[in-house]
């Protein structure tokens, strides 16, 4: 109870701090004006994205390897992630047209990395379905476990290297091929206050999904 109330005291603390930055403290990028403010919250929803969906497989793995049953819950902590993971790529790609619309006059271009996170997210759609349709089977978790560890193996595939291969109008602001960063220090502060915050949110989020999979549990 002490780590949960910890954790939910730094989303508090750390996610106000992380709008007033974005939109009150940094000014805007000198190339992209006020649209870079987009990249405060884009990249980090992103980032808990793809947070999500790795938990989510190596939750799985460990459940799988657990002969013994030595670890508890693994099963619903897996689809909870997974369940986060896609409200997120949800978001990323929401936030990503608003940047397409501000920055190429179109929401959607059917850009490699829009149409890859495209797929990424029919992927997950389908563990869902897969999950519900084995609701009773008695192998569920064995077989959604294997999906979500294809899944995690298929994930960087749509995230990092597809994106990468073709030509995209998506803009590499962090890190591009040179491997140098292009933002200053304030954006780059403002940035990692960001992440963080959008990463605890995360954590919280999970915890408080396990407990209510446990009531309800409890409750069944």
């Amino acid at each position: 109870m002490a780590g949960r109330m910890k954790i939910l005291k730094v989303v508090y603390l750390i996610m106000p701090a992380a709008i007033v930055l974005a939109f009150v403290m940094d000014p805007p990028s000198a190339i992209l004006g006020e649209t870079s403010r987009i990249i405060y919250f884009h990249v980090p929803i992103a980032w808990v994205s793809v947070l999500a969906f790795v938990f989510s497989g190596i939750a799985s793995s460990i459940y799988l390897a657990d002969k013994k049953n030595r670890f508890s819950g693994l099963e619903d902590k897996a689809h909870a992630s997974a369940a986060i993971g896609i409200v997120f790529c949800i978001l990323t790609v929401i936030t990503g047209s608003m940047w397409a619309k501000l920055s190429w006059g179109s929401f959607w271009n059917w850009d490699p990395r829009e149409t890859s996170i495209v797929v990424l997210l029919l992927v997950y759609f389908a563990y869902f379905s897969l999950h519900a349709a084995l609701e009773h089977n008695g192998n569920r978790g064995r077989i959604c476990s294997s999906y979500l560890i294809f899944a995690m193996t298929m994930m960087p595939l749509f995230v990092f290297i597809i994106p990468r291969i073709y030509p995209s109008l998506h803009p590499e602001t962090i890190i591009n091929a040179n491997r140098t960063i292009h933002l200053d220090n304030e954006m780059r502060i403002t940035l990692l206050i960001s992440v963080a915050a959008f990463t605890m949110l995360y954590f919280y989020l999970l915890d408080l999904m396990n407990r209510l999979s446990g009531l309800e549990k409890r409750a069944e």
